[in-house]
């Protein structure tokens, strides 16, 4: 038990360590001697762990996406249907608590693969869910189950990226979800101050 909570201690200071520099001089600028150095762990101890810095950058982003799947399960489990806006509130409420982590993922550091493995993970997630909610429901997609995912993780990584680029968010992360949701339940069309094609009146010859 001792063992494995100097294990976690350990992960936790150099990935803690990754995040700091990554932020302040960039993934391509770092070395394994500058993360061991800031987290004051040995080089022999950093690769009985990892096998290096891109390896120990994906399991922070991998930690990152297990902590958020744990936020998420109850937030999807709570409507058979969705659009309740549970789930986006949830996300900000993680990035709110980890935003250094947050905003080394999103910036797209270390060549993009941590973000793409975030949004890969998300990806795959929603799909599934997407396919259990019209099966529980009787119902059949309009859109490829698995490209509506897509969709939705870019657009929600979008928002995750700018909120965790806030250090005063100018929206409380409630009215971000409601007008997400509207968004979501109402289309680009009316969100943008045009009204729904079917309330335009008829033009005549």
């Amino acid at each position: 038990m001792a063992e494995d909570r100097r294990t976690r201690r350990t992960r936790r200071a150099l990935g803690g360590a990754l995040v700091e520099l990554v932020l302040e001089r960039g993934f391509g600028a770092l070395t394994v001697e500058d993360i061991t150095e800031r987290a004051d762990v040995a080089r022999a101890t950093f690769y009985s762990h990892f096998t290096g810095k891109d390896d120990l950058f994906a399991r922070v982003t991998a930690d990152l996406l297990e902590e958020l799947d744990r936020r998420l399960e109850p937030a999807m489990a709570d409507s058979a249907v969705g659009f309740t806006g549970k789930p986006l509130l949830a996300m900000l409420r993680h990035v709110s608590d980890e935003r250094a982590a947050y905003r080394a993922v999103l910036r797209g550091e270390g060549d993009g693969k941590p973000l793409q493995m975030f949004m890969d993970s998300c990806s795959a997630t929603a799909a599934k869910e997407f396919k259990a909610r019209a099966e529980r429901n009787n119902v059949q997609p309009r859109i490829d189950a698995d490209l509506l995912a897509r969709v939705w993780v870019g657009e929600q990584v979008a928002v995750l990226h700018w909120w965790a680029e806030q250090e005063a968010p100018p929206v409380p992360a409630e009215e971000v979800v409601r007008m997400l949701l509207d968004f979501a339940l109402r289309g680009r069309y009316w969100a943008s101050g045009f009204p729904p094609p079917h309330e335009n009146p008829p033009t005549t010859a």
